[in-house]
């Protein structure tokens, strides 16, 4: 156990530096979760924006693989994966990066100009008590079918809109909606 942090990936016996700041990979995930790519499209965002020299076509798959290890955390303990989305890093971004900086005891974890990404994985780990994980308890418990108590209750109904998670096509028409409403107010 050495706690180093990779700033490499090895690929077919060869060694690739990549770009390990938070930044970046949430970049990765904003790919990873557009419904208008296809899985190539997302693994070749992946591969480009993680690794800052071009790999060979014959290692393309192994870098993949590689690349979506070290997104995925490395060989980090995990626990079984709910059934449902609990957390969306876009939607819930306000809410992450205070969470995450109050655990790092910075006052905001972007002003830095580098974080590795398992830094960031391990403070968002380490995040305790205050609007995220109030917000991140209530989805699980709505997912389970668990009732609320009556402070969540009274959250959800004046806090819907950052504790629902909507789809793109959801989002589309409650804008459209609201924007016919206003012309009737």
């Amino acid at each position: 156990m050495t706690g180093q942090l990779p700033e490499v990936l090895e690929v077919s016996g060869e060694k690739y530096p990549i770009n390990a700041d938070f930044r970046n990979v949430l970049t990765i995930f904003e790919a990873f979760a557009d419904k208008s790519l296809t899985d190539r499209e997302k693994a070749y965002i992946c591969t480009k924006r993680l690794y800052r020299d071009d790999i060979p076509v014959r290692a393309y798959g192994e870098a993949v693989r590689q690349a979506y290890w070290f997104c995925d955390g490395g060989d980090m303990p995990r626990t079984k994966p709910e059934s449902f989305q609990i957390i969306d890093w876009k939607h819930d971004e306000h809410m992450i990066f205070p969470a995450v900086s109050k655990a790092a005891g910075v006052i905001d974890i972007r002003s830095l100009p580098f974080v590795h990404w398992w830094t960031f994985l391990g403070l968002f780990g380490e995040v305790g008590e205050g609007l995220f994980s109030a917000v991140v308890d209530i989805r699980r418990k709505i997912g389970k079918g668990r009732k609320l108590t009556k402070y969540e209750r009274e959250f959800l109904s004046t806090g819907r809109d950052i504790i629902i998670l909507h789809s793109d096509e959801e989002l589309q028409d409650i804008r459209e909606t609201e924007e016919f409403l206003k012309k009737f107010i």
